[in-house]
């Protein structure tokens, strides 16, 4: 029955690789159960209720991908807009968290439209590389900006605005070590480096008296204090539209880039280099989304931990179907992901960061009009605190540069028309 419903021998697969490969890609992963409830919970967010929320919309998200598309790939809320949902859009702009998890399901429902009626290649191939590149270095800047901060080595400052912080206190040296430790176990490609690196920060942590032991198992957390508590008639303000737009601009590209990385990977593209059923995927992508908000935590988008397991193996959805059941077995761990300090973490988001700014060697470093824009993109996130700026900055150089040096075969209508409603909107929407 297996065999028929994934088509597993039509690519050449069995049971046993796919079940293989899906315990590899959790692994890879699976340390988004704690680093998005510590993130989110920075807002106000009820930690255990979001523990739950990560849990159930990554079982949920994945298994529409296995089941309904067939892919061997896995969802769950991804890194950067889980940031920018809790230190911009509710720490910075100072919406409630309820109006950005309505924000978040208007993104997803917009990004499901755009799959429905195939505008998504229109935008997606229209967007100068340039941009896409310096789009995922600020959110990897961004995520850095934040662990550092996390682990308390950078700090506020009156004169200079940042500062270093105690780097020889006993958080900021975990820190270090789980950091190394993350790296150099990814270096010998050790399965699961992320989670292992979390833990032994964590036990250390526990040794020496910093955090109490509470338990392993329990029954999950109660999930009604973020059930259904996204506010969508906030989110329709006017102010919301850059943050919407920032929401769906990211996972439309994270996901885009996700989907052909990983069938690269596993051999998955047609004879003329696209992936098919690219549709289903997409929209699997975009009701994760709109089920992730719904439950209560932030966009749900495709994991390039994918190819993990791809690279274990595996071809189909049984492989995402795995993770599917493995995530929802995690909800019984809530006492574990309780005790994690934010420093055992944040050696997580650093390591996350530096994948994310590896973009920045394929820009064209000898045409100033390409290389500028994505620089001010990729800086203006963290030093902005807001991926939301940094793409609307990005945006706005782009055109300009490109029109005052008489390059106007390099803009195209969308390229231009956005450019020109960011302008409008730090013109009369500012905060």
């Amino acid at each position: 029955m297996l065999d028929k419903f994934f088509k597993l021998q039509a690519n050449g697969t069995d049971v046993r690789r796919e079940v293989i490969a899906g315990i590899t890609t959790f692994l890879t992963m699976a340390y988004i159960i704690v680093v998005n409830p510590s993130i989110l919970s920075a807002t106000g967010m009820d930690f255990g209720a979001v523990f739950v929320a990560t849990c159930l919309a990554a079982t949920i998200g994945t298994l529409i991908m296995g089941l309904w598309a067939n892919y061997p790939i896995a969802l769950a809320p991804g890194m950067g807009l889980n940031a920018f949902f809790a230190f911009t859009v509710v720490g910075s702009m100072g919406y409630s968290w309820q109006v950005a998890l309505g924000a978040v399901f208007l993104s997803g429902l917009i990004f499901f439209l755009l799959s429905i009626f195939k505008v998504r290649e229109w935008i997606i191939n229209s967007i100068p590389l340039s941009l896409r590149f310096g789009i995922s270095a600020g959110i990897g800047f961004f995520l850095a900006l934040i662990a550092f901060k996390n682990a308390g080595i950078v700090v506020d400052h009156p004169a200079t605005l940042v500062g270093l912080g105690e780097v020889k206190a006993a958080e900021a040296l975990l820190f270090f070590g789980g950091f190394a430790l993350i790296c150099a176990l990814s270096y010998r490609q050790i399965t699961g480096a992320v989670m292992i690196g979390i833990i032994a920060v964590t036990v250390i942590a526990m040794m020496l008296g910093l955090v109490k032991y509470e338990g392993f198992v329990s029954a999950p957390p109660s999930l009604a204090p973020t059930f259904l508590q996204l506010d969508i008639a906030g989110a329709l303000n006017v102010g919301m539209i850059s943050i919407v737009f920032a929401f769906l601009f990211v996972d439309l590209f994270d996901t885009s880039g996700t989907l052909i990385g990983a069938a690269q990977r596993g051999g998955l593209l047609d004879k003329d280099g696209k992936l098919p059923r690219l549709g289903k995927a997409l929209m699997s992508d975009s009701v994760a989304t709109m089920s992730g908000a719904a439950l209560g935590t932030s966009t749900t988008t495709s994991y390039i931990e994918s190819t993990a397991g791809i690279s274990a193996g595996g071809r189909t959805g049984l492989t995402a179907v795995v993770v599917a059941i493995l995530f929802l077995a995690c909800l019984l761990l809530s006492p574990i992901a309780s005790i994690i300090p934010a420093y055992a973490t944040a050696p997580a988001l650093l390591y996350v960061a530096v994948l994310m700014t590896s973009g920045l060697k394929l820009i064209d470093w000898d045409d100033v009009t390409d290389a500028a824009p994505a620089v001010v993109t990729a800086l203006m996130m963290p030093l902005t605190f807001s991926i939301a700026n940094g793409i609307a900055l990005g945006f706005i150089t782009y055109a300009v540069l490109k029109a005052l040096s008489g390059r106007w075969s390099h803009l195209n209508a969308s390229v231009v028309i956005i450019a020109i409603i960011f302008i409008l909107k730090f013109i009369f929407l500012s905060e």
